[in-house]
């Protein structure tokens, strides 16, 4: 049973926009929810960040300003807006639920112990 799916993902030109949606069935109380990116070759990276209670967020420098994290409780669910994609996008996309002290999550992999099986975001210039 897969707890955290994500959906969303697709091929778009450079430009271009997307929205990831990752929706969790059971997250155990894990408070910090998180899209993270692998490109081939690559080590997987945080993206953005999101405190399911404080709303606070948390971005990459490579996408502040073009991305967006935002959260429904009522479902449970995360989404990660992308605008202004760019070929360096392009990656296999994953959401995370983790646990964390305090009002803000960061993007350190091992603070998340919960993984979707990632949706594949290709951008093409």
């Amino acid at each position: 049973v897969q707890l955290v799916v994500e959906s969303g993902g697709g091929s778009v030109q450079a430009g271009g926009s997307l929205k990831l949606s990752c929706a969790a069935s059971y997250t155990g109380g894990r408070n910090c929810r998180g899209w993270f990116r692998q490109a081939p070759g690559k080590e997987r990276e945080g993206v953005a960040t999101i405190h399911t209670a404080s709303g606070a967020t948390l971005y990459s420098d490579s996408v502040k300003g073009r991305f967006t994290i935002s959260r429904d409780n009522a479902r449970n669910t995360v989404y990660l807006e992308m605008n202004d994609l760019k070929p360096e996008d392009t990656g296999m996309y994953y959401c995370a639920a983790g646990y964390r002290a305090g009002t803000y999550c960061n993007t350190a992999r091992l603070s998340y112990t919960l993984w979707g099986q990632g949706t594949q975001v290709t951008v093409s210039s």
